[in-house]
């Protein structure tokens, strides 16, 4: 797995994502479809690195904000910035009530902490699991 291509450059883990694992998995896509109430065949997504900044399934035209910042300052990730954390990854920026934006900054942490590999093979999918199905606990 290419964790480079497969994670956004706000730190949400796309090879995580269940509309990514669709476009493998068809009764997954249906599932998708039907929750989403939008046509199966719409329910793809191959990263927003491979879409230049957009998801097409959410009817982006336009790069996000986060994604023209990173092409601009010629980096990967919003972490190797120095005016990281910044606004773009605000809990209430861009599409926030779509996209789990309180992980991002937990995630770019982690990578910069741990590297991208190990944190994409050992921990991304624990806070994505217990951002969405876990009990929070410190």
């Amino acid at each position: 797995m290419d964790y480079m291509k497969m994670t956004a450059p706000c730190g949400l883990d796309c090879f995580n994502c269940p509309v990514y694992m669709a476009g493998d998995n068809e009764d997954l896509r249906k599932k998708i479809a039907q929750n989403m109430g939008m046509p199966e065949e719409k329910v793809v997504c191959k990263g927003c690195r491979a879409e230049n900044g957009t998801i097409p399934f959410l009817d982006m035209t336009e790069p996000c904000r986060v994604y023209q910042c990173i092409k601009k300052k010629n980096i990967d990730f919003c972490c190797n910035c120095t005016d990281f954390p910044c606004d773009y990854l605000h809990p209430y920026a861009e599409m926030a009530e779509q996209r789990p934006h309180n992980t991002k900054v937990f995630n770019l942490c982690l990578i910069k902490k741990m590297g991208l590999q190990p944190w994409a093979e050992t921990k991304a999918k624990s806070v994505r699991d217990t951002y969405f199905k876990g009990k929070f606990k410190l």
